[in-house]
């Protein structure tokens, strides 16, 4: 048995360079052993790896070494021995690590994952505290990762924090920078770290104030902020109060939008629409004409939603009055709805296109774009707030449920809203004119205005 010694829980090039060379030299994982920190004496008489032999040449895929940086931070004492197995695996068959339905793959993944979750979990709830030393202010932190991943995450806060001295205090190691050098100190404890300052009541106040209970999610709130976390952060001593009483504090926030601006909703309406024109949430203001807001009744029981303006939408600064309007008004009159009893809308508010020659074709937006003007869909159902919101196509499916769908698996159902309030997803009027057999468009047709049929009944 072979007893190889890493310097530290995270010594990655360590463990790189003695796997590179017990690889070459063919030894099996089951003759080896990995230990951090110096070797003891063994009185069964292991022989130390001291100096591995020379390996002989091989390769393994770049995918493997950015697998292992990650897993090499992992808590699980096997680590070490895993990525090598996989490693001596990877000799004979180096597509393995494309296989993942291989179990020590799938494995070995999920401890990645888990290492880049705590990475992220540290840059985001870590919460530094002013003190006052020698040299004037100071700022420490406390934070308890799961995995070994202090050394990986401290480049992220020199960076982020350059120009102030701070402190970062972990169980096993601590990290100082003073505006010019970082260094490493000992572990240290909870009751090292400083507790409340002054800059804390104004951070509550502005976290107070722009916690949003329209958009309260807790199940999701808590996936992303454990509450393990929630004893270092300042913040999180408000949130079971605002999550008790976010409904209460919904209802306020709409009132206050239905009687703003001398009690007149269609003035806030109109101020809302008069925002949205300067609107730079992404880049697709940078070339489309306009913002494209909704229209229609502000107490209307039924809003419509779209994907994005079309080409003559956003010349003329109105949702659905190109041919995908004409489609839309001809499908809700052959349901026997009429347009000017409705809300139009749509999830993104500027034409994204790709110029060929003078003309402007549309393109499909994406994830961040939705995301950039899910504010402006929000701001526009407080105030209607409709009973039932009808999503046209995947992208405005995507914005009302707040995350990817597929029509056929949604289509054409009532699906219970956050607030209450009923959802409805159909097709996009444009896939219907992009339909070339004349048979198939008809029955496509005819199955529109059926879904939009179900969702006034739904209604009623």
């Amino acid at each position: 048995m072979r007893v190889v010694a890493l310097t530290a829980e995270d010594d990655f090039e360590g463990w790189r360079d003695a796997a590179r060379a017990l690889a070459g030299a063919r030894v099996p994982p089951s003759e080896l052993v990995w230990q951090v920190g110096e070797i003891a004496v063994d009185l069964f008489g292991d022989e130390a790896v001291l100096a591995p032999a020379t390996p002989a040449g091989f390769r393994v895929p770049r995918a493997f070494l950015d697998l292992a940086q990650s897993v090499v931070l992992h808590a699980d004492s096997q680590r070490f021995a895993l990525l090598y197995t996989l490693l001596a695996g990877l000799i004979a068959e180096p597509r393995r690590i494309d296989d993942a339905a291989d179990p020590l793959v799938r494995r070995l993944e999920e401890m990645a994952k888990a290492v880049r979750r705590d990475i992220h979990k540290m840059r985001a709830f870590v919460r530094f505290r002013e003190v006052q030393d020698e040299a004037g202010a100071r700022y420490v932190a406390w934070f308890e990762p799961e995995h070994h991943i202090v050394r990986a995450n401290a480049r992220f806060f020199v960076d982020r924090f350059a120009n102030m001295r701070w402190s970062i205090l972990t169980p096993a190691l601590s990290l100082h920078w003073d505006c010019e050098t970082l260094a490493e100190g000992p572990g240290a404890t909870k009751a090292d770290a400083p507790g409340d300052d002054p800059v804390e009541d104004v951070w509550k106040t502005y976290y107070a104030s722009t916690f949003n209970p329209a958009r309260l999610k807790t199940g999701m709130m808590l996936k992303e902020m454990p509450r393990k976390y929630w004893k270092n952060m300042p913040e999180t001593a408000l949130v079971k109060e605002l999550i008790a009483t976010a409904r209460q504090r919904e209802t306020g926030m709409v009132a206050k939008a239905r009687t703003a601006i001398g009690g007149n909703i269609e003035a806030a309406w109109q101020a809302l629409r008069d925002e949205a024109a300067g609107c730079t949430r992404c880049h697709l203001y940078q070339h489309a004409t306009q913002t494209v807001f909704g229209e229609g009744p502000i107490d209307a029981r039924m809003m419509f939603v779209g994907e994005q303006p079309g080409d003559q939408e956003d010349l003329a600064g109105r949702p659905f009055v190109g041919p995908a309007g004409q489609m839309f008004d001809k499908a809700i009159h052959a349901a026997g709805i009429d347009r000017a009893t409705v809300y139009v809308t749509n999830a993104v508010k500027h034409f994204k296109f790709e110029p060929r020659g003078k003309r402007r074709i549309h393109a499909k937006p994406d994830a961040g774009e939705i995301s950039a003007c899910r504010w402006w869909y929000e701001q526009e159902r407080l105030l209607v707030k409709p009973e039932m919101t009808v999503a046209l196509g995947a992208t405005a499916a995507r914005q009302m449920l707040g995350k990817a769908v597929t029509i056929t698996a949604t289509r054409g159902r009532a699906i219970e809203l956050a607030e209450g309030a009923i959802g409805w997803v159909t097709i996009h009027p444009s896939f219907l004119l992009r339909l070339p057999d004349r048979s198939r468009a008809e029955d496509e047709f005819a199955a529109f205005v059926e879904d939009l049929k179900g969702a006034a009944k739904a209604l009623r």
